[in-house]
């Protein structure tokens, strides 16, 4: 990741602390919490194994593509949030902490 502004997220899997989610000007990136890769829970993702490195992509990640709401709902979420459509991170953060599905959730990083 560069210099520019870095925004940032905390991934839980069961409530326990999995990894970070970063975006820039350039792309996301996730690594997991040391912690987490030492525990025997499992990777969040099968494109992200469970393993002391950074991931990086130019555009959020297929997983965490997938907790977010399409057509109707997305526009609806996005209104009544007073987000833009593209802003996926913002997205992430006020509805993956909530509204998911399963095990993960993303809930924004307090410094």
């Amino acid at each position: 990741m560069n210099n520019d502004k870095v925004r940032s997220a905390c991934v839980y899997y069961n409530d326990i602390l999995a990894g970070y989610l970063l975006q820039n000007s350039r792309g996301y990136a996730f690594f997991y919490d040391s912690d987490y890769v030492a525990s025997r829970n499992p990777s969040i993702a099968l494109d992200m194994p469970k393993k002391k490195r950074l991931f990086r992509l130019p555009y959020l990640f297929p997983y965490f593509q997938g907790l977010l709401p399409e057509g109707a709902n997305k526009t609806f979420y996005c209104e009544r949030l007073g987000i833009k459509r593209t802003d996926k991170f913002a997205m992430l953060l006020n509805l993956a902490n909530h509204e998911t599905i399963g095990a993960v959730t993303v809930r924004e990083r307090s410094h």
